[in-house]
């Protein structure tokens, strides 16, 4: 899983497409090492890392050094480029689909190539079309998304995704609140190659299971801070179940 090994890509080095259960753990938020060992003993398939806001290159070296301990994927979904820390197995890029304002699409982007690009580690970095669909998260205020879509905007913003872009994973982002399957649905058949995430409101059995039916990889984040042992239990409630 080590991130030299040479002629692979991040996709690759993290085997993306056998995920189905992901962790998403904020630097902000307080975790007890015990409990970060329980979530990364649980048999999820990656741990993700990131946040919306107060996120810091110091809170997040802190917490990829505990998470490393474990022996299992641990990626770094950038959203400030002065927290990038280097260690991670995969860099993933968000890229707001329904944002109303080009600076979340690719002018931050542009932005970090010019400061950064002579050092960026491309064959680690794997860019995903965010569609953002709670337009009370943080996630939209900050991005200005256009959080309010139909089923059928959503899958619009997919197949340009996919077909268009060729992105490589499609996130379908509910933050905040557990979303509409029936949208999720209809992203994910609009994406015939790219690998979609579902994250949003996950609190239950019932709710990781219906949002794995409908999405390649669910994202399980707040659930563990509020409640550990409920968001323990998501990741057997879908790990045997395909979409």
């Amino acid at each position: 899983m080590k991130a030299s090994a040479k002629g692979m890509n991040a996709i690759d080095i993290i085997h993306l497409h056998e995920w189905r259960h992901v962790f998403k753990l904020d630097p902000d938020k307080d975790i007890g090492d015990s409990a970060l060992e329980q979530i990364c003993m649980s048999g999820t398939d990656a741990i993700m890392v990131g946040g919306s806001s107060g996120i810091t290159f110091e809170n997040t070296v802190d917490l990829m050094s505990r998470i490393r301990r474990f022996e299992l994927p641990v990626v770094q979904e950038v959203s400030d480029l002065d927290a990038v820390v280097p260690g991670f197995d995969a860099y993933f890029i968000p890229m707001v689909l329904n944002t109303t304002s080009t600076e979340w699409l690719v002018g931050q982007h542009k932005r970090a190539i010019e400061q950064y690009g002579y050092m960026m580690p491309w064959e680690l970095i794997v860019p995903e079309g965010y569609i953002i669909l709670n337009p009370e998260a943080t996630a939209a205020k900050v991005s200005e998304a256009n959080a309010q879509l139909t089923a059928k905007e959503a899958a619009a913003y997919a197949h340009i995704a996919d077909k268009l872009m060729r992105l490589p994973i499609i996130y379908a982002e509910y933050s905040g609140t557990f979303g509409d399957m029936e949208t999720v649905k209809q992203i994910k058949a609009a994406a015939s190659d790219a690998h979609v995430l579902y994250g949003g409101g996950i609190a239950t059995i019932e709710q990781a299971q219906a949002a794995a039916a409908v999405a390649d990889t669910i994202v399980v984040g707040n659930i563990v801070y509020d409640n550990l042992q409920a968001g323990l239990d998501t990741v057997a409630a879908v790990k045997g179940s395909s979409t």
